[in-house]
């Protein structure tokens, strides 16, 4: 069990229930998953671009990452439906977990003037959102290795209601939210 999950079970799992008093541990608001995305926008001029990202989502999250494609066309940005856009990986259990504890713990405070991550960026339903941006902060990235510096969105979806329930469960996993 990893330390995080280890964690929820005998910490934060018995103080949720306590503060929303939940009559079964089936309502205390858990993990779900992680997506990772990253948008790769001149994929379209250069093939080897998707790759160096896939390479260093795969290295970050420790599972492989896909490729996305273009939904439909838009002629603006000429792309063409199917066209490679993106690199996206969810993760879910053990590995979810892992993430999570390295995000908060190593990846996060290795930013430039970090002064926390914003609580208000839940979407209403329990989820969190963050963009990150650079892929620098985490350590399984060699800064001699890449091309180029990219940003990631990170997606924390999680079993909770509301969005109290959630940034109650994320600040006691310790997130670093920003003190107002």
């Amino acid at each position: 069990m990893t330390r995080l999950k280890k964690k929820y079970v005998e910490d934060v799992a018995p103080a949720l229930m306590k503060k929303f008093g939940y009559k079964s541990v089936m309502q205390i608001p858990k993990l779900e998953k992680i997506v990772i995305n990253v948008g790769c926008g001149d994929a379209r001029d250069n093939v080897k671009a998707l790759d160096a990202v896939v390479r260093d989502i795969t290295a970050i999250a420790g599972q492989k990452a896909v490729i996305t494609k273009a939904r439909k066309s838009v002629a603006n940005f000429k792309l063409r439906e199917g066209m490679p856009v993106g690199v996206k990986v969810t993760l879910r259990h053990d590995k979810m977990w892992e993430f999570l504890d390295k995000l908060f713990n190593v990846a996060l405070p290795r930013v430039r003037d970090f002064h926390g991550i914003s609580a208000n960026s839940f979407d209403g339903r329990g989820n969190y959102a963050l963009g990150v941006k650079e892929q620098l902060i985490f350590p399984e990235i060699d800064y001699d290795k890449i091309e180029k510096i990219r940003g990631m969105d990170i997606a924390i979806c999680t079993t909770a209601k509301t969005d109290e329930e959630a940034r109650e469960l994320l600040s006691l996993l310790g997130a670093p939210f920003v003190q107002a």
